[in-house]
């Protein structure tokens, strides 16, 4: 396992993501740890510096997003980014067990979880199956916006983003008590699908 000492703090970590992600979007990405040293090195054990709470969305994902390899970001996606038990309880194990400095909250625009979620609270018609269940857990992140006098899909990314990353440390302690320590940063961001730049939204437990 080979681990990189010097992103073992939040805003180291996110330093390097952001790194990352200006390679991806001005097309000059490096493509790094994803040779066949590195999946030797971590095939014994993972050490990622940073875990991801990311969209499903096939458009979106984080590795390539931020320029990293294998070994260096823990993730976890569901559409939406929508939070349950075992979404939390993921992003505690990356924490408590692997000792992850680093939490972002990925969004982004046109995102399809969010615009369902708007049209069933302007028809008033609930998608069937378990995509219902998608539609109720953004739903709280959608008041807020109309709240604040949001109703375009791309201002309402924003606000679920960092309803999401807020609600992340309301119901786990565990996380809320390792940003309380100084162990854990938590970022909120949304990507642009068409310039893939990631931009903060919100942050706490970094200086």
């Amino acid at each position: 396992m080979h681990e990189d000492a010097s992103l073992r703090t939040p805003e180291a970590a996110w330093r390097a993501l952001r790194a990352g992600n200006d390679r991806f979007a001005a097309d000059r990405a490096e493509r790094p740890n994803a040779d066949l040293a590195q999946r030797q090195r971590v095939a014994g054990g993972q050490s990622p510096f940073a875990a991801v709470l990311g969209c499903s969305d096939s458009r979106v994902a984080a590795e390539l997003v931020f320029d990293r390899g294998l070994g260096d970001l823990f993730v976890v996606r569901t559409a939406g980014h929508v939070l349950d038990a075992t979404v939390v309880g993921s992003l505690e194990f990356a924490v408590d067990a692997l000792g992850v400095p680093l939490l972002v909250v990925l969004g982004h625009d046109s995102c399809g979880a969010v615009a369902a979620t708007l049209a069933a609270r302007r028809d008033g018609t609930m998608p069937g199956g378990f995509v219902r269940d998608i539609v109720e857990r953004v739903t709280p992140s959608v008041l807020v916006a109309e709240h604040a006098g949001q109703d375009a899909v791309d201002d309402v990314v924003r606000t679920h983003v960092r309803c999401t990353a807020e609600q992340v440390l309301e119901r786990s302690t565990a996380l809320r008590r390792a940003v309380d320590d100084g162990r854990l940063g938590v970022v909120g961001a949304s990507y642009a699908l068409t310039d893939g730049v990631v931009r903060e939204e919100w942050s706490t437990g970094l200086s």
